[in-house]
């Protein structure tokens, strides 16, 4: 059961690729194979004598194609185990020959619904006979070859060559593969299906990927990581083309993200630069165009910046990268990059350019998970934003116009930082940042202290807190986050207000002479 030969072969393909080279190297090894539809057209137009199935199996193809696979003689066939007498007896009494190897990629139900398709159409597209084969094949693994990925037929074809057959560890390893590519293509349905019938969270939810990359390490050297992707077509880090660099690593493709989905939510007439490490922002501003942008976003903490992970949302030119490539950076992903600024970045060797081609729609809604002892947290993206219309003034003071601005860009950007998120924000740029604190005052204090550092590091004599406005992600629960902002030099604060104690945070901000809104409106972040 080791090596086994390849005398019958079914090939029944949706993508054509590297069907002619197959089947010239199986029917020049003697192989009987056997088709359908237009993957028998391509071999015949190749020169390949193909039988048809419905000759084989002596029953007609019908029912516009969706039985002509489902028959004894196709699953008897992959399904006899050979060193079994009474499966043996079976296949003599009934005519059955044995089919050594499958060769299928199934219909293409998850291009179709994402091209768009009616619900007819993406019926239509789900197969039946080809996952059929595929789990038959595979359960008779010790017997029989199942291939449902091109990039396979050359190493099966070598192996032959070589071997006269397939041995049976490469037939364990397609089988493996195989199931899991019937896994994902379920997985496809399902998902597809509970969305049509409008369900959130259906009873059953299973989650599919695909691997494009093993990682050296995970977040440290003893832990093992890979990155897949999934059936959601984001412009991102999923789908980002890498120009040079060295591999991205677990912790980078982790940043990488945050810092696009961040700069995402501002409009492309914005020039917007976000500098992000481990996975929180320590650098956003907009400018009047990307360079001015960056240098803002790179005073608020020039410090974290080194080794960071730099973002933009217009394409890199030359001036720009320059200036970046003068601060040690890990990665640098924008929708696209000039021919300049590419041999620019192209002197720092180690330094991971990418486009992604497009910038993502902070309002697309997706499912996010993360998992838990025993199971899986699920919930739909926070495509939640705050309108200069949704601001409630609770205080005596009503802000400025210039205050409204930088109350809004400030409360965008802490949607993007650890909770307990402060963010200090002063002429379009962040300032001073606090994240992940596990209480708001001590956010506070931090974001002011990084202000009054990069306030310093820029040879000012003042705070660049000092007349900012002041963004919680979550209401404060006492006064005291509120007060330390006002010590820091804050003018006007933006937080989503809701506590016990707002009238409390109130008067303190009416005593400090503070404008305040309420946006009634969260935005944790763990």
């Amino acid at each position: 059961m080791s090596t086994i030969a390849i005398r019958r072969a079914l090939l029944s393909v949706s993508d054509k690729s590297g069907l002619i080279e197959l089947g010239h190297a199986l029917h020049g090894a003697g192989t009987e194979i056997l088709s359908t539809g237009g993957s028998a057209a391509a071999l015949r137009e190749a020169g390949i004598p193909v039988k048809e199935v419905a000759d084989h199996t002596g029953f007609p193809e019908m029912m516009d194609g969706r039985v002509k696979t489902l028959h004894p003689k196709i699953h008897g066939g992959l399904l006899a185990l050979r060193d079994k007498d009474s499966h043996i007896a079976a296949m003599q009494d009934h005519d059955i020959g044995a089919i050594d190897l499958v060769a299928i990629n199934l219909y293409p139900f998850e291009a179709t619904v994402a091209s768009g398709a009616d619900f007819e159409t993406c019926i239509e597209n789900i197969d039946i006979g080809g996952p059929a084969m595929v789990r038959s094949a595979a359960k008779n693994h010790g017997f029989v070859t199942i291939i449902t990925d091109p990039d396979d037929y050359a190493p099966v074809i070598n192996e032959i060559k070589e071997q006269g057959g397939t041995t049976l560890e490469t037939r364990r390893r397609l089988a493996a593969k195989a199931y899991s590519r019937t896994g994902s293509y379920d997985a496809a349905i399902a998902n597809w299906f509970a969305e049509q019938n409008g369900e959130t969270f259906p009873d059953r939810m299973p989650f599919a990927g695909t691997k494009i990359q093993e990682c050296r390490y995970g977040e440290n050297p003893h832990q093992v990581a890979a990155f897949y992707t999934n059936a959601e077509k984001r412009p991102g880090i999923a789908t980002a083309v890498q120009h040079q660099g060295k591999e991205l690593s677990y912790n980078n493709l982790n940043d990488t993200d945050a810092a696009f989905e961040l700069v995402s939510e501002f409009e492309a007439s914005t020039p917007t630069v976000a500098i992000v490490k481990h996975a929180n922002p320590c650098g956003v501003a907009t400018g009047a165009n990307l360079l001015d942008a960056y240098n803002k976003a790179l005073k608020c903490d020039p410090v974290s910046a080194f080794g960071g992970i730099v973002a933009l949302n217009g394409t890199l030119d030359a001036t720009t990268a320059e200036a970046i490539i003068k601060v040690f950076t890990e990665v640098i992903i924008a929708p696209d990059v000039t021919d300049e600024a590419k041999a620019i970045i192209g002197t720092k060797k180690n330094l991971r350019l990418l486009t992604t081609g497009a910038m993502a729609d902070p309002e697309q809604a997706a499912k996010m998970v993360k998992s838990v002892a025993g199971g899986y947290l699920v919930q739909n993206r926070d495509t939640g934003k705050v309108a200069r219309t949704d601001l409630k003034v609770v205080t005596k003071r009503e802000p400025t116009g210039q205050e409204l601005d930088d109350m809004l860009f400030a409360f965008r950007v802490g949607k993007h930082v650890k909770s307990n998120a402060i963010v200090y924000v002063r002429d379009g740029m962040t300032v001073g940042i606090g994240a992940g604190q596990m209480n708001r005052r001590d956010s506070s204090r931090i974001a002011a202290i990084r202000a009054g550092e990069a306030a310093e590091m820029a040879g000012e004599t003042t705070s660049l807190a000092k007349g900012s406005v002041v963004a919680s992600d979550a209401f404060f629960p006492f006064a005291d986050g509120l007060l330390a902002a006002a010590e820091a030099g804050a003018t006007a604060v933006i937080q989503p207000g809701g506590s016990m104690r707002d009238q409390e945070v109130i008067d303190a901000a009416d005593e400090a002479g503070l404008a305040m809104v309420f946006t009634g409106m969260r935005h944790f972040r763990h």
